[in-house]
């Protein structure tokens, strides 16, 4: 795949001719939000298709992966469009296989999604995955779980080969992670000991694979009470054949403090864990000042910690799926950016006829508008330029693979590259 930058005078035809595919190549496989309006600065993914297959009247998935001797996983990846229904039109066209794919060898991918995910969003999300957490389930410190419906995205997920993690986390009904429900159940053995029964029984009952253990914002003096309840977890699921994932702050150094970091033990963690999330993401976030999501700079600061104290095979890089866009001037505790996906943020530079810029220590894309009020916003992004950088640490560290939070918005830069650099493992 090459990366081509959008200059001043290019349209869409003009690129095409450029690389020898059509327009339409270009359109669907970024889908892209403003074909007829491009950005100085826009980010396009060029694919050159090797081999492709017209559709005809009885074509299904699974027959012409076989006539080809591909699967219909590579089919879907090359051709999200295809996993919605009715898609397979005769007479279109669809991509067998592009030039120089899963350069860097193979990776596990980790997606988050709500139970309320679009499911055209999930359908073509699910080839790109291995895992799908769903979040998630609460609890109280008598040992009771606090449910979800998740059957059916279990489901969607069997059927694409993707395994499901059940998701914990100290959560209010608000959805908002609070200190006291963990530090209430950590301080109660009894209550301790039936959530993990409750959470055995829930994940055989309903197929998961894993768990994912969740916990932000733990009391530094409930670190060991952490520490413990995770061997406790994996000491109960791991005679089942069943994982256990942990999510932890991104951390650069052991001797971080705050309430977000402190409690999050790399090295006693790591070595419990089957598999761990680095949160490589929120340095620019909702009520913070305007920065990248996830500055490949700062990215490199918690991945080389990461690996100085946690083996590398088991280390998920954090992938953020989501943009924000702040009003300026920015003031703290005032000021609140809006989130949205990076889809919307081309577009929303298209509306505004701005120019895009690239951060270069950040890796990471931004522009200003004023919008009809007069007021200037700063809007940072990634792309499928900013995604190629971040994805090419997963191999250049030696990681598992990466976890992306979230799925809820389809995402044509970020799959591109995984479909690109990975081949993906499925575990069903």
């Amino acid at each position: 795949m090459t990366i081509y930058v959008v200059q001043q005078g290019d349209t869409l035809s003009s690129i095409a001719e450029q690389f020898g595919v059509t327009p339409e190549r270009l359109i669907i496989d970024n889908e892209m939000p403003n074909p007829e309006n491009l950005v100085v600065g826009q980010s396009i993914g060029v694919r050159i298709p090797v081999q492709v297959h017209t559709i005809a009247a009885g074509d299904t998935l699974a027959s012409i992966a076989e006539a080809y001797g591909a699967s219909v996983t590579q089919l879907l990846q090359n051709n999200p469009w295809a996993a919605l229904p009715n898609a397979l039109v005769p007479g279109e066209t669809l991509v067998i296989s592009f030039e120089e794919e899963a350069a860097l060898g193979n990776a596990l991918f980790n997606g988050y999604a709500y139970p309320f995910i679009n499911r055209g969003v999930l359908s073509k999300s699910l080839p790109f995955l291995t895992y799908m957490p769903i979040f998630t389930y609460g609890f109280n410190a008598q040992g009771d779980l606090v449910p979800i419906e998740d059957e059916e995205l279990i489901a969607a997920a069997t059927q694409a080969g993707v395994g499901s993690i059940m998701m914990l986390a100290p959560m209010t009904p608000e959805q908002e992670f609070n200190t006291q429900i963990a530090h209430d159940m950590f301080a109660n053995p009894e209550g301790q000991a039936r959530l993990i029964e409750n959470i055995v029984a829930n994940m055989q009952a309903k197929g998961y694979r894993g768990l994912d253990i969740d916990f932000e914002f733990i009391l530094p003096e409930d670190r060991q009470a952490f520490i413990n309840f995770i061997q406790a977890v994996k000491n109960a699921l791991e005679p089942l054949g069943l994982l256990t994932l942990v999510a932890l702050a991104p951390k650069t150094s052991g001797e971080m403090t705050g309430l977000l970091y402190e409690a999050h033990d790399y090295p006693a963690i790591g070595a419990i864990a089957d598999l761990v999330l680095l949160m490589t993401y929120e340095w620019g976030y909702t009520f913070g000042p305007p920065m990248a999501t996830s500055p490949l700079n700062n990215m490199r600061g918690v991945l080389n910690y990461g690996v100085s104290v946690i083996p590398r095979e088991k280390i998920l890089m954090g992938i953020p799926n989501y943009a924000y866009d702040w009003p300026l001037p920015f003031v703290q505790g005032q000021t609140m950016a809006e989130t949205l996906s990076n889809q919307a943020a081309i577009a929303r530079a298209a509306m505004f006829n701005v120019t895009i810029q690239f951060d270069e220590l950040a890796q990471s894309p931004f522009y200003n508008y004023t919008d009809p009020n007069g007021i200037v916003h700063v809007v940072w992004f990634d792309d499928v330029r900013s995604m190629n950088a971040k994805l090419r640490l997963i191999s250049e560290y030696g990681l598992r693979g990466g976890g992306i939070w979230q799925i809820m918005n389809f995402f044509p830069g970020l799959y591109m590259v995984i479909n690109e650099l990975y081949t993906v493992d499925k575990v069903l």
